[in-house]
């Protein structure tokens, strides 16, 4: 595995067009198109190293203790890098696209201006 920024957007975009025929423009698998552009999204807005991780995991099928070993984290840091990929992508899935310092200031600005 590797914190290569052009092997990862790599990994990135042939998770993304595996669901879909490229040129016609048509929705040919199991995942809305609109939805897979969500999940790019996500992914490009996630940490490097998380998204390392959350590509190898799920694209590539190595377990948590080969990445670990790989990239000389602990199983349960690997692990924690896989809730926030899969809280990014279950955030963009449902539209959220703010960024977390963004989601703190206005869960807390209506405290403040109220």
């Amino acid at each position: 595995m590797t914190d290569d920024p052009e092997t990862a957007n790599a990994c990135a975009k042939r998770a993304v067009t595996r669901s879909t025929v490229q040129g016609t423009g048509e929705f040919h698998g199991p995942v809305h198109p609109d939805r897979l552009a969500r999940m790019e999204r996500a992914l490009r807005a996630m940490p490097r190293r998380t998204r390392s991780i959350f590509l190898a995991h799920r694209v590539d099928g190595l377990n948590y203790a080969c990445i670990a070993e790989a990239t000389g984290l602990s199983q349960y840091r690997v692990e924690r890098h896989m809730i926030t990929a899969i809280r990014y992508i279950h955030r963009y899935g449902r539209g959220d696209e703010r960024t977390r310092w963004q989601r703190w200031w206005q869960a807390r600005l209506h405290r403040w201006l109220g």
